[in-house]
């Protein structure tokens, strides 16, 4: 006796029911199974998503606090240098001031 015939004690009642049940239950059946699968992802889900991140790890590990000083450090000469480039024909004081500031970091 499998646990789909305890969830379904409708067949083994009347023979009317029965004809019944018999055209209902193979499209229940399923459903009963998907929505026993989707219960135990939401359940679980905080171990999933802990196992995921856990891999995404493993594949691309988090970068030093010094690599990414570095990096914000490079974005930030660089931003500098397009704005002394964008103010080089109107103020090119201002240019070498900032071309100087970025030169500094």
């Amino acid at each position: 006796m499998s646990i789909l015939t305890i969830a379904f004690p409708v067949q083994a009642a009347l023979p009317t029911v029965q004809v019944f049940a018999g055209a209902v239950a193979p499209l229940a059946r399923p459903l009963i199974g998907l929505g026993a699968l989707i219960a135990l992802f939401m359940v679980f889900k905080p171990l999933l998503m802990g196992l995921l991140r856990a891999a995404l790890l493993v594949v691309n590990p988090r970068l030093s606090l010094e690599e990414r000083r570095s990096r914000r450090t490079l974005r930030s000469v660089l931003m500098v240098n397009r704005l002394a480039q964008d103010v080089e024909s109107s103020q090119p004081g201002l240019a070498a001031e900032l071309r100087h500031l970025a030169a500094q970091d």
